[in-house]
């Protein structure tokens, strides 16, 4: 099967385009300022002309009264349009692409994301969906391999009804005490490893086959001869059987060599029978040595003993069961033998069918399952795959997270379960739920009513559901809204027997519901590439089932246990930045270009700026766009090891809490009020005195316009000082350092007359407003009047209805952890201005009054590599995360 016959292209889905939740509230917010520039352009245009009709002073020119009325206006509202377009910040987008792709580093740079035994760190193949690591409601993983180490051990085994322990090299019967020795081996059991080293898939490196000069070495060392095969399953019997004393030693031609107990036989191998998705069972077709064919069979429990006729078929029915409940992943082998005549009538039908034509493929597989029956069950094999380190408390640490987790795999039920059971996604007083073995649409719907009648009466607080894929299959076709109903009511979903492509519709589902859940899926190999790529973020784990999964992921990492560091600490960071840079850019352009639209009423709507042209420019490129890019790369709200230990922190930031329409109302107002400040408090300051500058010369127009920018800009970069909690010297740098740099630019604009400029209106203008003392204060008075409400209300709210991140700064703050730098502290020991900021920290409520003596250790880092089994507490009290 080749090209798109071939498995991985019947169930690969194509990749679709992925849209962070910020991503689409900016889009949405820039539409209504979209729609407060046209309203502001029409409400101008409007006035003019009102203006015009009725001052006895606008007596219109020939050229005006020639002109047509309707392409003046026209004219009129888009030069409005043209001189407020500033309150969309075009350069938003260009500074979130650089939040994204610089913060993705901290990502790669974290140590606690470094798996040292496989040298690996984490990976981001996309930065578009950083923020979108704090908005995770449900979590869909894989088992083997994920949750899993995926390295397979052979442990148990049931042979003619009798179980076996595996130890060392030896199969001890169950029950059995004491050492054994000189062990020897029945006729089934000797089959069995023989049924186990002949039907698979395993080969021999070719350099250990040609310089191999003898067999016998292969049984004797296991550790010079290295098996390679697709399923790791294959790897772990052919090496049991090998330890035991039933080598496979690699192939000859048509011939399979076994290394028995030291003595050396050759298999001629007649035909194989694929592993096929449908029939979950392989076939060879050997020829002993005694001349005799006997057929082997390989596969799940589920195809191989409804297909056997003879063997300890009750008893071992009971020990799949058994084995899977211990959490083992259980194969049955079963045997066939053929006299001459059967296998000739067996190779004609496969020939015949191989060299179909039509529909080869179902014909093929019709073949296969005429010749697999009346089959001899030789025994049963359980293997273990062990649970990764740290996986009951990452699924714990979710969940406290409000996190839903799902399980979806391909096992079989009993052994799916297990694994949930060890892994604590399952809790032994949970209700589990059973939605399996449904063989019809309408059985699958009264076990669906049945379950949801059983939810509404039972009184228990969690319940677990368990559905195979047949019934998922049933259950979605005419029944998909009861299904979703009934597991939004479960606290953790087990999905078993599942197709890739039904991974990704289980995601599909989930995004489609209508609160439209931000999913995350996850896991290790190509199987798992479908629900990757459909799910909102997708993360690979760099496994053993190569490395299909991490190159269509969005991120990768090593261990499942890491995602919980990745979500509750950059996750939550790079959210709050992000929404805080996003509401930030909206507020310091509505406070930029709403004066502009004041300025309007006091200058008869003659579309004159109130800033000059190289201010208009430069506001959003250079005066405020290294200080909130700092802030969006820097900020911690809360201290790493507080949110990695935390979980419940995690919902606070949920459902896009931080752009809310609530906030993003809150902020916009906040921009239009301190514009008003703005401009009517330098109004007012003026007042009838036109002559308050320093040299006596008159209070201009563009003076005017100086003294507005000047106490906008201090008041909007201030403003983000007091929304920062945490202060480094980077922070310090650019936010007092954008100042200075707007005074420096500001004087030397305005003293040097410029030969490339036509007009330059402002010349000394700056230079001369910055002469008088009434400027001085009267900036003060304005942009103090414009930030102490804030401050006022931030420290009402914090100390009346405080949120979980503010009870955890406190927290942090008594236990010692680093609280914030101050305005004035840069390292561990005490600086001059430090009475003015323990005064600072205290009104603000970020420290403790009675800790005098902080400090700052610079070995402190951005990220500690704390790797200590992750401690759960969940934060006392009500939340309030919805207030503003």
């Amino acid at each position: 099967y080749t090209g798109m016959d071939a498995k991985i292209a019947l169930n690969y889905k194509s990749k679709s385009q992925k849209r962070s939740s910020v991503e689409k509230s900016m889009n949405t917010f820039l539409i209504v300022f979209l729609e407060i520039l046209v309203i502001e352009a029409v409400i101008s245009t409007i006035l003019k002309y009102s203006w015009l009709r009725e001052s006895p002073y606008n007596e219109r020119t020939v050229q005006e009264k020639n002109s047509s009325r309707i392409l003046t206006g026209i004219s009129d509202f888009l030069a409005f349009m043209v001189l407020y377009n500033y309150i969309i910040p075009i350069s938003l987008y260009v500074t979130v692409e650089m939040q994204k792709f610089l913060g993705s580093f901290f990502i790669v740079w974290d140590r606690d994301l470094y798996h040292e035994a496989s040298s690996q760190r984490a990976q981001v193949n996309t930065s578009d969906l950083n923020e979108e690591l704090g908005q995770v409601e449900y979590l869909l993983t894989d088992k083997t391999g994920t949750l899993t180490e995926n390295e397979m051990k052979f442990r148990e085994c049931s042979i003619d009804g009798i179980k076996y322990k595996y130890t060392n090299g030896t199969l001890i019967p169950d029950g059995a005490t004491g050492e054994i020795n000189g062990q020897t081996f029945t006729n089934e059991e000797v089959m069995f490893l023989k049924a186990i080293s002949l039907c698979h898939t395993v080969h021999i490196s070719d350099l250990e086959e040609t310089h191999r000069s003898t067999l016998r070495h292969v049984a004797a060392d296991v550790y010079k001869v290295q098996y390679y095969a697709a399923s790791p399953d294959e790897i772990a019997l052919v090496e049991a059987a090998r330890r035991i004393g039933v080598a496979f030693a690699g192939s000859d031609g048509n011939n399979v060599i076994l290394n028995i107990f030291g003595k050396t036989e050759r298999y001629k191998l007649l035909d194989v029978l694929e592993f096929d998705a449908d029939r979950r069972r392989m076939s060879v077709i050997v020829e002993m040595p005694e001349e005799k064919m006997i057929m082997f069979t390989k596969g799940a429990e589920s195809s191989i003993i409804p297909l056997a006729r003879s063997g300890a078929v009750t008893e071992m029915s009971a020990h799949v069961d058994e084995l899977a409940m211990k959490g083992l992943r259980t194969l049955c082998i079963a045997c066939k033998y053929l006299s001459i005549e059967e296998y000739e009538e067996i190779k004609s039908q496969l020939v015949e069918a191989r060299t179909s034509l039509h529909q080869r493929e179902q014909v093929v597989a019709d073949v296969f399952n005429i010749i697999e029956k009346d089959l001899h069950l030789l025994g049963i094999s359980g293997i273990e795959d062990k649970l990764q380190d740290k996986v009951p408390e990452t699924i714990e640490a979710l969940k406290l997270a409000g996190i839903k987790v799902w399980v979806l795999t391909g096992d079989k039920q009993e052994t799916a379960i297990s694994v949930c059971l060890s892994s604590g996604h399952f809790h032994k007083s949970m209700n589990i739920l059973e939605l399996t073995n449904q063989k019809s649409e309408g059985e699958c719907a009264l076990q669906l009513h049945s379950l949801s009648v059983r939810i509404k009466r039972d009184h228990v607080a969690q319940h677990g559901l368990v559905v195979d894929g047949t019934s998922l299959s049933h259950a979605l076709r005419k029944h998909e809204g009861l299904f979703m109903e009934i597991s939004k009511n479960c606290t953790a979903v087990l999905c078993c027997r599942m197709a890739p492509l039904q991974k990704a519709k289980v995601v599909r589902l989930l995004k489609l519901l209508p609160n439209k859940p931000i999913t995350l899926a996850i896991g290790d190999g190509a199987n798992d590439v479908s629900m990757i790529l459909e799910a909102n973020i997708g993360i690979g784990i760099m496994g053993k089932e190569g490395r299909q999964a991490v190159r269509n992921s969005d991120y990768a990492i090593a261990r499942f246990c890491f995602i919980t560091k990745l979500l509750f600490v950059h996750g939550h960071l790079y959210y709050v930045r992000i929404a805080q840079l996003v509401q930030y850019f909206f507020y310091k352009n509505v406070c930029f270009i709403t004066p502009q639209f004041i300025y309007q009423f006091f200058c008869m709507f003659s579309q004159q700026t109130l800033y000059d042209g190289a201010f208009l420019t430069l506001y959003n490129i250079c005066f405020t766009s290294l200080p909130i890019l700092m802030y969006s790369l820097f900020e911690q709200d809360v201290h790493p090891r507080t949110l990695h230990s935390r979980p419940a922190l995690y919902k606070e930031i949920s459902k896009n809490e931080i752009l809310s329409l609530k906030r993003f109302l809150y902020w916009t107002l906040l921009g239009f009020c301190h514009a008003f400040i703005f401009f009517f408090g330098a109004y007012l300051l003026r007042g009838e005195n036109t002559t308050m500058m320093g040299n006596g010369q008159m209070f201009g127009n563009w003076t005017f316009g100086f003294l507005v920018f000047t106490v906008m800009f201090i008041t909007v970069t201030l403003k983000l000082g007091i929304e920062t909690f945490y202060w480094t010297w980077i922070n310090h740098f650019v936010m007092w350092g954008s100042i200075i740099f707007y005074f420096a630019f500001a004087l030397v604009y305005g003293a040097t007359l410029w030969p490339f400029l036509q007009l330059q209106s402002i010349y000394a203008v700056f230079s001369h407003l910055l002469s008088s003392a009434q400027v001085w204060l009267g900036i003060i008075v304005i942009v103090v009047g414009c930030l102490f409400p804030d401050i006022l209300r931030k420290v009402f709210w914090r100390h009346s209805r405080p949120t979980l991140a503010q009870r955890s700064q406190f927290l942090e703050t008594s236990n010692g952890i680093t609280c914030l730098e101050s305005i004035c502290c840069y390292s561990s020991r005490e600086t001059g201005c430090s009475p003015f900021r323990r005064v600072l920290e205290q009104i603000m409520g970020r420290c403790n009054l009675l800790r005098v003596n902080r400090s700052w250790s610079d070995s402190d880092p951005y990220c500690t590599n704390d790797r200590t089994i992750l401690t759960l507490s969940s934060m006392d009290g009500p939340t309030h995360a919805s207030r503003i």
